[in-house]
């Protein structure tokens, strides 16, 4: 067992005991999302707007990652059943954003809570370095995609339902917009997406952006499912993917 996974090891068991339980992660999140109030979607200031304006640190992100690497796996790469979603390559704004709202508790997610603290990673500073290390690594080539491909009727109902509702925010192809906090939602894991989605539309995510719940309030779950596996076909531009599946990050061999 090497070093790595010692860590893993160590953070999912103070996981255990700090959640009362990872894996009712799903569970335990959708309960208390339900129960959450909204909360302003992008007001900015504090720690967000600190992280935002510091220079990161690489080296450091690195070493603060290793936190992250124990769910979202070394390569940043997460898992295709949707339990925990592809960061690398995400947009360095988007990361510290959620990353803000999950600290300052404007976003629940009770089983990310106690690693992304500042007793866990550190402060604004190593918020900053983790992201733009995240931001650095190559994307999965083969990310988990829908079930709806080019050539079947969903993808065309998808296509469709993604240039009337998505395409002015999340671009042509999903590569969302830096400036206005708009994640990347190509290479993302459709399992991942369609949670999101439904707890956006159902209105079980707090802090997300309330442009998009009234845009999205009368898709049936046929619409979600069509066009988040649309969404899931969208390519990633080949320079910012890993050269294979079985690519591995070298910082943490």
């Amino acid at each position: 067992m090497n070093q790595l996974h010692l860590f893993q090891v160590a953070i999912l068991a103070a996981a255990v005991g700090t959640t009362g339980t990872l894996w009712a992660e799903e569970t335990s999140d959708a309960d208390r999302v339900h129960r959450a109030e909204p909360v302003d979607w992008n007001k900015g200031g504090g720690e967000q707007d600190e992280a935002l304006h510091l220079e990161p640190d690489i080296e450091n992100g690195m070493d603060v990652y290793e936190v992250c690497a124990a769910c979202h796996l070394p390569e940043g790469w997460g898992t295709p059943d949707g339990t925990f979603p592809q960061l690398a390559g995400q947009h360095r704004g988007v990361l510290i954003k959620q990353m803000a709202d999950i600290r300052a508790q404007n976003r629940d997610n009770p089983t990310m809570y106690p690693f992304s603290l500042p007793q866990s990673i550190g402060d604004a500073q190593a918020l900053a370095d983790v992201v733009a290390y995240i931001e650095s690594l190559p994307m999965n080539p083969v990310w988990g995609k829908g079930p709806y491909g080019p050539g079947t009727e969903e993808y065309v109902l998808g296509e469709q339902l993604y240039k009337d509702n998505c395409v002015k925010c999340h671009g042509e192809i999903g590569m969302g917009d830096v400036e206005k906090f708009y994640p990347r939602i190509n290479g993302q894991h459709y399992e991942y997406m369609v949670r999101q989605f439904e707890w956006i539309r159902d209105h079980k995510r707090r802090n997300a952006n309330p442009e998009m719940v009234e845009q999205i309030k009368n898709f049936s779950d046929k619409d979600m499912k069509a066009v988040i596996s649309y969404t899931s076909w969208q390519p990633v531009p080949e320079e910012q993917l890993a050269d294979s599946a079985d690519w591995k990050n070298p910082d943490f061999e």
